[in-house]
């Protein structure tokens, strides 16, 4: 059969208008950091979106495999390079730009600048990139939501165009200039402590542990599973649509979580009430 962009998108009638779906075609989605970014990229995709930039100076490798829209024949391939040929497989129209290299202030300001929306996963450990690309997408007013995994679940805060609140300020750095000399440990203990009592204990633990190994300065990949990244894909994706849709989204300074052990044992309703009223854990 011949692909269609029609045939595509045909079964998300019903949840996304004729005007939206054409929106979300013409947006151009930049995707910082395609390790869990990767997982976005495939739900954008296959809700229709068809320009993308990927930007990412990682090559994919072994551990990736357990939650990054990789395979076993992409190892050793950049991120950039493998995540573009899995776009093109679902949709063989995109036009997907790949920059092969981490973000910086010297490269990050003209890749914004030609954006729509940008989607940022930058990995923590490049505090300076992430500063780069929330400043760059507040000098030319671009909507962004930051994202981060948190164990079974994901995390999102929203930047609007126009808005008065900026990773700077979230994250308790200074308002401007050079982060280069501040650690990634104090900065991502900082979000650890105000999740805090919000999510899984078991999410906090883990961090935690990690961050003290990184202290000691021994290599640390971060422990992640694959339900984290669909659950960073599925808040991401849906906000992105509403965020074209004019509908309503919730913005920064809020987080957004989906905590998966939290749904699972406090969320729901009784099925056997007739009031169908949400039942309490």
């Amino acid at each position: 059969m011949t692909f269609t962009y029609d045939s595509l998108v045909l079964r998300n009638a019903g949840y996304v208008s004729s005007e939206t779906q054409q929106s979300i075609r013409n947006c151009r989605l930049l995707i910082a950091g395609c390790g869990i970014g990767s997982a976005l990229a495939e739900a954008a995709a296959r809700l229709g979106f068809e320009r993308f930039i990927f930007a990412d100076g990682d090559t994919v490798d072994n551990h990736n495999l357990n939650r990054q829209d990789y395979e076993v024949a992409d190892i050793g391939l950049p991120k950039v390079t493998g995540l573009a040929r899995r776009i093109r497989n679902i949709n063989p129209q995109a036009d997907i730009q790949q920059l092969n290299e981490p973000l910086t202030p010297d490269n990050v300001d003209d890749i914004v600048a030609s954006s729509d929306i940008v989607f940022d996963t930058i990995d923590f450990l490049d505090l300076s990139g992430i500063v780069a690309l929330h400043d760059a997408c507040k000098k030319h007013g671009k909507p962004m939501i930051t994202a981060l995994s948190v164990g079974w679940g994901g995390a999102c805060v929203y930047f609007p165009k126009g808005t008065t609140w900026t990773f700077r300020h979230l994250f308790q750095l200074p308002e401007t200039g050079s982060v280069d000399n501040l650690g990634y440990t104090e900065t991502f203990a900082h979000v650890i402590s105000k999740l805090a009592g919000v999510i899984d204990t078991q999410v906090i633990q883990v961090v935690r542990q990690a961050l003290t190994i990184m202290e000691d300065g021994k290599p640390c990949p971060a422990s992640q599973v694959s339900p984290g990244a669909f659950a960073v894909a599925s808040l991401a994706a849906t906000m992105i649509v509403r965020i074209l849709s004019g509908l309503p989204v919730t913005e920064a300074p809020r987080m957004v979580i989906a905590d998966m052990p939290t749904v699972l044992t406090s969320a729901g309703i009784d099925l056997t009430d007739p009031e169908h009223k949400p039942f309490a854990p």
